[in-house]
């Protein structure tokens, strides 16, 4: 049996578990993070991510002329996570949204500045809400680098760090339980994932950095939030492999509370990975604006359209309250070359290598190559040049009748005809709200000038089947300010902390119902450098 011994021991080598590292190791703290992945996949989900931070009054911000103030932000928080649904018996979610709209700029623009991360430009608009309930300004941060950059020069910090003889790193190692012994944490136990060898870890603190319950598709749909009615069918897997909530079960074995795992941060526009590296592998594709969002049958949603940017968590239900919990967008080749997009590292080379010349090019002139890669390699798109065989095709896909021709041709028809009407006398919502998000310039650089859907010279025309893709927990292990677990009374449970996801990203919660987006990294590094003060006192 292998047996370790540090002051403390971090379970998961995502991005919270590597920045309370850093904190741990700058207060002269031996550190041991056990992680599950191999080491060529040190980082977690960060690593693969878009790497967007939602932040407060930046300069990026003032640069571009947003006026933004911590107050207006927490009101906008607490609006579209609908806290007041909790009627205030929850209180610990809440302090923390306050802590981090008050701290970010600290906490994690200036740490991360601190360390050489830099951000594109201009901040980006996005859940501005249904009904202006959401993000009354821009301030999605995006890393310049994406989130590759993030988990890569965090791990250069951790693994140089001046105190790194203090650190050890165990790769492959499963954490199964939580060794109590007096009434505290005092470890771990577990096996390794390649031989099933045990081990033991032995120390004062014991942080839970390991996820959510995301990767586990049967979990997430036994937790299902009643207003999304029966989880699809399909749901594809968008998280971490082993975001699968053992850690969450140990916790709780040990006292801890769990609260809120049916409120999760799903999207609606999933497509299947065409070189998948885990089990119905899906990809979350960045909703197109100027695309026609149709139900399972081929008929438009109505009568709000479904159009991206807004209320995620909206575009989930609306697809879910469906007989069949799939959909469909219509658009052309010249839309797609202007707005397809896919969330991630992997798909936005340019970002993640900082390429700035590929980066404007494709902003400017089309991103042809993805536009290739989608076309041509996943099993989700069709593409014709005429109306009746591409709905023709998109049944032969999905391998029944169910896409009406004449129910697509008349929403193609009314749409595009509502365009050659001239912005005078647009009336369709959805043209509405492509008039308001292309007043944003971050937006009208990525948003197609009202293009109808059939039009000379636009082709070919295109079918995108999408799914729901699961991503993200906003509940989980309850934790006060000090990021202590806590049991069902409020108090702490000596010796146990829990950051980021696995803490629903700090109080097992602190999103509320819905996130303002990128508050996710954001609320990692925050809660991580919450509990290493916390430890470090």
């Amino acid at each position: 049996m292998g047996r370790y011994k540090a002051d403390v021991v971090i379970v998961g080598g995502g991005i919270a578990g590597i920045v309370v590292a850093i904190d741990l190791l700058s207060l002269g703290q031996r550190v041991l993070i056990v992680d599950r992945d191999s080491e060529a996949n040190f980082g977690g989900l960060a690593k693969e991510s878009f790497g967007g931070i939602w932040l407060v009054d930046t300069p990026q911000q003032r640069r571009s002329g947003i006026k933004d103030s911590p107050e207006l932000a927490l009101q906008n928080w607490l609006s579209f996570g609908d806290f007041e649904a909790d009627g205030g018996v929850d209180d610990h979610p809440r302090r923390w949204a306050e802590a981090y709209v008050a701290d970010c700029a600290r906490d994690v623009y200036r740490f991360l500045k601190g360390h050489g991360i830099g951000f594109l430009p201009m901040p980006l608009w996005v859940e501005r809400g249904l009904y202006g309930n959401g993000n009354a300004v821009p301030r999605w941060h995006v890393v310049w680098g994406t989130g590759h950059r993030l988990a890569a020069r965090m791990i250069e910090v951790l693994r140089g760090h001046p105190d790194a003889g203090k650190l050890e790193l165990l790769f492959n190692h499963r954490v199964e339980r939580l060794e109590v012994a007096a009434g505290l944490v005092n470890g771990v136990s577990g096996t390794t994932e390649v031989d099933r060898a045990a081990f033991t870890v032995e120390a004062e603190s014991t942080i839970i950095a390991s996820g959510g319950i995301n990767g586990d598709i049967a979990r997430v749909k036994a937790n299902w939030h009643p207003d999304w009615g029966r989880p699809p069918q399909t749901i594809l897997n968008g998280s971490h492999q082993f975001a699968d909530g053992l850690m969450h079960d140990a916790a709780a074995a040990c006292g801890g509370q769990l609260t809120h795992l049916d409120r999760m941060w799903n999207y609606a526009a999933g497509v299947h990975h065409w070189r998948p590296r885990k089990p119905d592998h899906g990809l979350s594709l960045v909703p197109s604006r100027s695309a026609l969002w149709l139900n399972w049958r081929g008929e438009r949603f109505g009568p709000m359209p479904l159009v991206g940017g807004f209320d995620t968590r909206d575009l989930v239900g609306r697809i879910c309250a469906e007989e069949r919990g799939y959909s469909w967008q219509i658009l052309n080749r010249k839309i797609a070359l202007k707005e397809l997009a896919i969330s991630g590292a992997e798909f936005n080379p340019n970002v993640r290598e900082r390429n700035l010349r590929g980066f404007v090019a494709d902003t400017l002139f089309g991103n042809r190559w993805l536009y290739d890669q989608v076309t041509k390699n996943c099993a989700d798109v069709v593409v014709s040049e005429t109306l009746p065989e591409l709905v023709a095709r998109m049944n032969v896909l999905q391998g029944d009748n169910a896409v009406n021709e004449a129910k697509v041709r008349a929403s193609v028809a009314s749409y595009d005809s509502e365009i050659d009407r001239g912005p005078a006398l647009y009336n369709d919502e959805q043209l509405r709200r492509l008039a308001h998000l292309r007043r944003w310039k971050g937006d009208r650089l990525r948003i197609a000038n009202f293009q109808k859907i059939i039009e000379p010279g636009t082709g070919p025309l295109m079918a995108i089947r999408l799914f729901i893709v699961s991503r993200k927990s906003l509940g989980g292990i309850r934790s006060d300010l000090s990021a202590r677990v806590v049991d069902d009374t409020g108090a702490p449970i000596a010796g146990l902390y829990a950051i980021g996801e696995a803490a629903g990203f700090g109080g097992g919660g602190m999103n509320g119902l819905r996130a303002l987006e990128g508050t996710f990294l954001g609320g990692c590094i925050y809660s991580a450098r919450r509990a290493a003060r916390a430890i470090g006192r």
